[in-house]
């Protein structure tokens, strides 16, 4: 009795429509899972190399602070760190250029500027999928349990009955659709909510940091270091080495 009902029966009984529409909603489930996991294993990730920023000011020199900051290319905050030193030397070497007139305040600043917004692109990368997968979801089941409804009357018409018995378990499975879009659409939205959450805390880290880089290129002085808040004590200078 139990095989009439269940999962394996919509699938078994259903049409072309109905199998095709259980099939989306795995690919989207599918989907959003593995963009939730792939987008919070690199949120994990950068928040642990965001924890050696501070480190980085409390290294001898620039180049002991690119080593605190690790050797991985992709850390947003070691490409802020040498593209804002590469941006400094540029702009006192060149002679006589476009960029001359501006000053090296706004130049280090557009500098970094780009390598955030480079970074806001990836790290938000993939959450286009989520917010599309939550807001369809619910209506890709609903179309299903539509579908399977009309199904369902045509042949308890065609039957000439319409006691519970046959009326619950086509009716009953049919609304497994709306069931399954809402379990496919509810994690997608936690895990949007989750990582935008997520995102925004690393960009705050790394937009401090950015600031303190800017000063630091501009003054010589990280904003913030010991003794720049008037206390009357120097600031803690890590000398930029030449490229």
């Amino acid at each position: 009795m139990n095989s009439q009902f269940g999962l394996a029966n919509v699938w078994s009984q259903g049409d072309m429509v109905t199998r095709g529409v259980a099939l989306l909603l795995l690919a989207m489930s599918l989907a959003s899972w593995m963009v939730i996991i792939i987008k919070t294993l690199d949120l994990l990730r950068y928040k642990k190399v965001s924890q050696a920023a501070e480190a980085f000011w409390h290294s001898e020199d620039f180049a002991a602070g690119l080593a605190a900051l690790g050797n991985d290319p992709a850390n947003p905050f070691r490409q802020l760190a040498q593209q804002g030193r590469e941006a400094t030397l540029h702009h006192r070497q060149t002679k006589a250029q476009l960029h001359d007139t501006l000053d090296v305040s706004d130049w280090v600043t557009r500098t970094l500027r780009n390598v955030i917004d480079e970074f806001t692109g990836k790290l938000q990368s993939g959450l286009a999928i989520l917010a599309s997968v939550g807001s369809t979801a619910p209506f890709v089941g609903l179309f299903g349990t539509v579908w399977g409804i009309y199904h369902a009357l045509l042949a308890i018409g065609a039957a000439g009955q319409a006691t519970i018995d046959k009326v619950a378990g086509p009716i009953g499975e049919s609304l497994i659709m709306t069931a399954l879009g809402l379990a496919v659409a509810i994690p997608a939205v936690l895990g949007y909510n989750a990582l935008v959450r997520g995102n925004k805390g690393v960009l705050q880290k790394l937009s401090r940091f950015a600031h303190d880089l800017h000063a630091y290129f501009v003054t010589g002085a990280r904003v913030g270091s010991n003794g720049s808040s008037g206390s009357g004590g120097s600031a803690q200078i890590v000398p930029i080495k030449s490229a």
